[in-house]
């Protein structure tokens, strides 16, 4: 059924929480009233958050990767990439700087690389969870066994970021080899809830194949899961994968989008994208004013960030990290927000079904 976007039915997602998918279809599908969406979804997020934002420290501790999906410009077929991986004295010396800059989280990120093991992992983790007992550990290290979860929750480990990266099986199929399941991404995301992690799940807006209905799916997905934190950016091509002669995702699309995600789960943690700040000068600016509410300066060493390739031309590959949180808090300043350096745990309503 064909709908006709209003102003109604903006006022009512930022009511009620919830279109109908035919509604949703029409917001997705139009820019007519982004104005008044970004609005509401800045009011959204100042009712909960006020204008703080919170600041994660990124590590990209190797870009080594037994996956193979066909975006990713660190997949295991692109013989281009320059590999490399950070010892456990690297990644703690990288935190050690973090936290000497006010940094209270740390997310740890990397392919998915055999060479850590879990006993590796929840040794780093355990040394990490020592060191700054005070910090929240983040993990994005990709589709595990559930006792793999269990191992690194017990290490110390409390939040992991999962990116669904789309809920349509048949979408899935055209981002991913076959030896890779859109159930198992899934499951790994229930399993780590179940643990108890503060889980982040999300998606990539343009991908080749992707359609409305395929983002309605992933807002049906993201209402069943329920997750803490929710990351959408841009697809961004590489040109070492079979997608190089791609089109980039639209900006104005991922910021709608952004704001869509806000009046849907006024409590998510948010963040406004590296790849938004590489697809626009001002993208992560822009994000936080659609309703974003986190961003996540690189504490890698400058040496190993180029090789952390997942797109073409990222940015932020040569600062150091003081002069990666300098640009960040004035970026921040300059939309009209603040950064904050406690560890920023969500903000839930006590019992509210996806509220």
């Amino acid at each position: 059924m064909n709908v006709n976007l209003s102003e109604k039915i903006i006022l009512r997602l930022a009511e009620e929480g919830d279109l109908p998918d035919s509604e949703l279809l029409a917001l997705i599908g139009s820019g007519e009233f982004d104005g008044l969406l970004f609005r509401l979804a800045d009011l959204k997020r100042r009712e909960r958050y006020g204008d703080e934002v919170f600041v994660r420290g990124l590590i990209e501790f190797s870009n080594y990767c037994r996956n193979d999906c066909y975006y990713c410009g660190i997949r295991r077929s692109n013989g281009s990439a320059e590999r490399y991986r950070l010892t456990k004295e690297e990644i703690m010396e990288c935190a050690a700087s973090g936290y000497g800059l006010g940094y209270r989280t740390f997310v740890l990120q990397s392919g998915e690389d055999p060479y850590y093991t879990d006993d590796r992992i929840c040794e780093i983790v355990a040394a990490l969870r020592a060191a700054h007992p005070d910090c929240a550990i983040t993990l994005s290290i990709g589709e595990k066994p559930k006792e793999s979860y269990r191992a690194y929750f017990e290490a110390g480990a409390n939040r992991y970021l999962l990116r669904h990266e789309t809920a349509d099986s048949g979408h899935y199929g055209k981002l991913h080899p076959a030896s890779m399941s859109p159930d198992n991404r899934k499951r790994c995301l229930f399993d780590l809830k179940e643990i108890g992690y503060q889980v982040g799940a999300g998606f990539m807006v343009g991908t080749p194949g992707q359609t409305a209905e395929n983002l309605v799916s992933d807002f049906r997905f993201m209402q069943e899961l329920r997750p803490d934190m929710i990351g959408i950016g841009p697809f961004m091509t590489h040109s070492q994968t079979p997608f190089a002669g791609c089109p980039n995702g639209s900006f104005p699309l991922t910021l709608r989008l952004l704001a869509v995600t806000r009046l849907m789960f006024p409590y998510a943690l948010i963040p406004a994208t590296t790849a938004l700040g590489t697809i626009h000068p001002l993208g992560r600016e822009q994000g936080l004013k659609a309703g974003c509410n986190v961003v996540m300066p690189n504490l890698s060493p400058v040496r190993f960030r180029k090789k952390y390739e997942l797109y073409d031309n990222k940015i932020c590959t040569g600062e150091e990290s003081a002069e990666c949180r300098s640009c960040l808090e004035a970026r921040v300043a300059a939309a009209g927000y603040r950064v904050v350096t406690d560890v920023g745990d969500v903000r839930r309503d006590p019992g509210a079904a996806g509220r």
